[in-house]
């Protein structure tokens, strides 16, 4: 496996500098909607773009700009520039928002039969109204995206590990053949975050990610963001921002800067607790299946161990019944019930009733989403204390 490529240096000191007007360390709230002019020509060169004057707080906001360096700075370590980010209200304002501006009406995008189940509505029944079809296919399988490759194809996306099966892409596999044709290649990042995988780094030209989740990490601020070269992002902040106005508020870009401080450490953790939960799941024998990259037996393990520099905070696992599932759900008591992921809390949810219920069943069966799937999103607890909470669990919910 390569290098942690999120380190607690880059967490605490990537794309900040102490404030030029104070030396305050910690970068000031911006929470201005307007900024002044010294005169007509400033402004005037501030809308022409020939200076870089702040001029209105949904085109442009320091707080803002702060984490968007930030983010940048450990998703694509190292470059001195020809990177850029644009942070978005929402993780789901920055997939709509970079697809809209890479396809127009009649164009078409390849994406995987597993993912995220907003992600999938918003490809399955909102872009078609625009004109925008998708081919959903099998990710595990890098052919199955040149085979769906038309004329008109735009981007190929890529969930790797996907929500909520942890099927994993081979990220440089699907990236060569989008760059043969002339395409862009699209990844969401949330579940691996940067802590485990980098995908810039295997020829992806952009990377999402709902900062809400890990990279946030307290449960208290929505965001999203995209990373990646300069002439792009600054297409997706004509559309994400000035055009549909998807702006991240200041307080919630300063809360999630704050919160990527500790990142490393959170993920060193919580990806710790969750291969020691996805190795007891694996030899209890009230589990059907096993849903985590970094174990052997995951079909998509040699991938992942590739291009991934550790295997997640996610584990998924399957049990033989619904009915059996709720009774999981409702034993837990150091796991909290809840549908996000990436907290500092431990939390299950049940893809099929709740993130993933907008699906049609038949998409969810062939996706691999079934009944009896429950999805588990470690937190910074005690691993040993996690552990023995599921394992209580099923044995109450089997009892």
């Amino acid at each position: 496996m390569k290098d942690t490529p999120a380190s607690s240096t880059a967490c605490v000191h990537g794309g900040e500098r102490p404030d030029p007007s104070t030396g305050a360390l910690e970068p000031p709230l911006h929470l201005a909607s307007a900024f002044a002019f010294d005169d007509a020509a400033q402004a005037a060169g501030a809308f022409s773009g020939e200076n870089a004057h702040l001029i209105y707080g949904r085109w442009g906001n320091p707080t803002v700009s702060n984490l968007e360096a930030k983010v940048t700075a450990l998703e694509a370590p190292g470059e001195e520039s020809g990177f850029d980010a644009c942070a978005t209200a929402s993780g789901m304002a920055a997939i709509a928002a970079t697809l809209l501006t890479l396809c127009n009406a009649g164009e078409h995008i390849v994406a995987p039969r597993s993912m995220y189940g907003e992600s999938a509505r918003l490809l399955r029944e909102r872009l078609p109204k625009l004109g925008i079809q998708t081919t959903f296919v099998d990710q595990t399988d890098p052919a199955s995206y040149e085979r769906a490759i038309t004329e008109s194809t735009r981007v190929l996306y890529v969930e790797t590990p996907a929500n909520p099966t942890l099927t994993v892409t081979d990220l440089a596999a699907v990236a060569a053949i989008a760059r043969a044709r002339g395409l862009t290649i699209v990844a969401d990042n949330t579940f691996a975050t940067p802590y485990c995988q980098r995908p810039l780094a295997h020829g992806v030209d952009l990377v999402i990610h709902s900062m809400t989740k890990a990279i946030g990490g307290h449960g208290d601020a929505i965001g999203g963001v995209v990373v990646g070269d300069t002439a792009r992002i600054r297409a997706i902040k004509e559309t994400a921002i000035k055009t549909f106005g998807g702006v991240l508020a200041p307080f919630n870009a300063l809360l999630i800067a704050r919160g990527i401080r500790t990142f490393a450490l959170r993920a060193k953790q919580a990806n710790q607790t969750a291969l020691a939960l996805a190795h007891a799941l694996a030899e209890d024998g009230r589990v059907v299946r096993v849903h985590y990259p970094g174990l052997p037996s995951h079909p998509g393990h040699a991938i992942a161990r590739k291009q991934m520099s550790s295997f997640g905070a996610l584990v998924a696992f399957e049990v033989e019944s619904l009915e059996m599932g709720r009774r999981v759900l409702e034993a837990v008591r150091v796991v909290t019930h809840a549908v996000s992921l990436g907290d500092v809390r431990s939390l299950i949810t049940h893809p099929a009733s709740t993130t993933h219920f907008s699906m049609p069943a038949e998409a969810r069966r062939s996706a691999g989403i079934g009944d009896g799937l429950l999805r588990i999103s470690c937190g910074i607890e005690e691993s040993v204390d996690v552990v023995a909470d599921v394992t209580r669990a099923l044995h109450a919910a089997v009892r």
